[in-house]
């Protein structure tokens, strides 16, 4: 066992993929579980095949989002888990305010996206809601995200450009390792006072929806290629799984142990 200890420096959540993040205080996560409200929805770019009574894992191309469609970062979103509301912001007003948890709410949304990315569909838009055990995550078992602000130091380096975290969409974001450190952890667990347990399970691949920067939407990085160039890989960051439910707090410490 280790006595090495990380900080919480930022807690997110991604209701709607592909849009814009909301800052968390702490969060409850459950054994086994996805970090809650995280990825609830998804909008579908023309039919997916998407099946909610037995959904299956589809690639993230089924969906509006930024690897393709960086014109999303610009777009300021808040949802309220209790009401199921959606508030979508342009260019600072509101553009939408709907009901997720209702067809009309959904279809608002959705209309919202054909005049705001209309080049872009392949078909009809729609807003799907994940089903009991399942999320839009990238990954089949992108449970919970993490990375490292270390490394994202070090990914400066390499693009030579200041790079926001926010661009890897993470839930938890630590300080207290050195640059890649995570990579090293693999196998281990983070370990809060109250007993929630974080197995760190595999490494992040990074695709091209990092080189969008998240306040102006401009594809001006390309932080993929450069990871591969200088270390032979497009890592950044680690899933982990819930081994032990409990609640995770902003500047919380954890212990890396195992």
């Amino acid at each position: 066992m280790t006595t090495d200890l990380v900080r919480i420096a930022g807690l997110y959540r991604y209701p709607v993929k592909g849009l814009s993040p909301e800052a968390l205080e702490s969060a409850h996560l459950e054994t086994s579980g996805y970090f809650p409200g995280d990825r609830l929805y998804a909008i579908e770019n023309g039919p997916s095949g998407f099946n909610e009574v037995a959904p299956r894992h589809l690639p993230k191309v089924a969906y509006l989002m930024l690897m393709r469609n960086e014109a999303l970062a610009r777009l300021r979103t808040r949802f309220d888990a209790t009401t199921h509301r959606l508030e979508i912001e342009e260019n600072g007003r509101e553009a939408v305010s709907a009901d997720l948890g209702t067809e009309e709410g959904r279809q608002a949304v959705a209309d919202f996206m054909k005049g705001f990315v209309p080049h872009e569909l392949r078909g009809a838009p729609r807003v799907l809601a994940s089903p009991p055990g399942y999320r839009f995550t990238d990954a089949r078992d992108g449970y919970v995200s993490l990375v490292n602000r270390a490394s994202v130091q070090a990914v400066e380096d390499l693009v030579g450009a200041p790079v926001d975290p926010l661009r890897f969409r993470a839930n938890l974001y630590l300080d207290g390792l050195e640059p890649w450190a995570e990579n090293d952890l693999l196998g281990r667990v983070l370990e809060t006072p109250d007993g929630l347990r974080l197995k760190l399970a595999r490494r992040t691949v990074r695709c091209a929806a990092v080189n969008v920067d998240p306040e102006t939407g401009i594809r001006d990085l390309a932080i993929p290629l450069a990871l591969d160039r200088h270390l032979g890989h497009s890592d950044c960051g680690v899933y982990a799984e819930v081994l032990n439910g409990g609640t995770v707090r902003l500047g919380e410490v954890l212990r890396v142990v195992g």
